[in-house]
């Protein structure tokens, strides 16, 4: 059975898959990713995750994977296959598309940016399915965005298009790792929220989900909290529609588990800063933290369509999830 080749790589985590030609998922693996253990170690780690799945795929389905797509964090040349810096990770350059066609083999192998190959699944077949044009947001650690145009990410020219959390959105505001002052991410990330509620509510332990659910009962300095995360993100989400007009605004993330708790005001908030712009649907992500091993499926199919045309493979809206 023809079948690619999935792997999501995290800062603690690697979600893997088996991926048919009508989107089954035929196999799916966890692992650590074992960062503690240095760069060189999680680079080894990743490139013998892969091979055995190849070596699942042969028992398993009768051939090896046709193909490979790797989701990796941090900044990602994917027109040269290198994860060129990783934060997390702790790796600088590493030819990573290079290394894994090696060790599987010579089979193509597709190098993404986890939140881009998030966003393309959402796009093709999660919150997104459909649109034309759509903006993937998701709120974590930080905020960065996924840009879709018609079924594709768009990585920009020099791999940062999308990095939506360093708009500035509080001039002269909160220092960001970055340089700059007053970023989105500074204010509304889950980690910002986390920060500010701890601050109000005197836990230091308590967490953005925590505020949530303080604002779900009625706590009047949990409120303001989330409004202030709230006001931000829709001045950050209101200049980026501007910008790039999508017809849907994916929100995903671990803010994103609040539900309406967030989905109500931020779609209230931005509805009162629009004036002349299109009002865009604005929806939770529906993949979760699949999103990322499911769209490294998509690239790696994507590279068998280019190379030959000729292959079958499932409709994006039809993809098993």
């Amino acid at each position: 059975m023809k079948h690619v080749i999935a792997l999501d790589v995290g800062g603690t985590g690697m979600k893997a898959a088996l991926v048919g030609a009508d989107g089954e998922l035929l196999h799916q693996a966890r692992r650590p990713t074992g960062r503690e253990r240095g760069p060189d170690a999680v680079v080894e780690g990743i490139l013998d995750f892969a091979a055995e799945l190849r070596a699942h795929g042969i028992r398993a389905h009768g051939e090896p994977a046709s193909a490979a797509g790797v989701a990796v964090p941090g900044i990602v040349d994917e027109a040269e296959g290198v994860a060129a810096y990783a934060a997390n990770l702790g790796w600088r350059d590493v030819p990573l598309r290079a290394l894994l066609t090696g060790r599987l083999g010579g089979v193509p192998v597709a190098l993404g940016h986890d939140v881009r190959t998030g966003g393309l699944a959402e796009g093709r077949i999660g919150a997104g399915r459909g649109a034309d044009r759509f903006l993937f947001v998701p709120l974590g650690t930080g905020i960065a965005g996924a840009i879709g145009i018609d079924g594709k990410v768009e990585a920009g020219a020099h791999g940062f298009a999308g990095e939506i959390g360093h708009i500035v959105v509080r001039p002269g505001g909160a220092e960001c790792p970055c340089g700059q002052r007053g970023c989105l991410e500074r204010f509304a990330s889950a980690s910002a929220v986390s920060r500010a509620w701890a601050e109000a509510s005197g836990d230091p332990d308590a967490d953005a989900a925590d505020c949530a659910k303080a604002v779900a009962s009625g706590d009047e300095r949990a409120a303001r909290v989330w409004q202030e995360a709230v006001d931000a993100l829709a001045d950050g989400l209101v200049t980026a529609l501007t910008l790039l007009d999508p017809r849907t605004l994916i929100i995903g993330g671990g803010l994103a588990e609040a539900g309406e708790t967030l989905f109500t005001p931020l779609r209230e908030a931005v509805r009162r800063r629009v004036t002349f712009q299109k009002l865009p649907s604005l929806v939770p992500a529906a993949l979760g933290d699949t999103a990322g091993c499911l769209g490294a499926g998509l690239l790696a199919w994507d590279l068998i369509e280019t190379a030959d045309p000729s292959v079958e493979t499932t409709d994006p809206s039809e993809v098993t999830t």
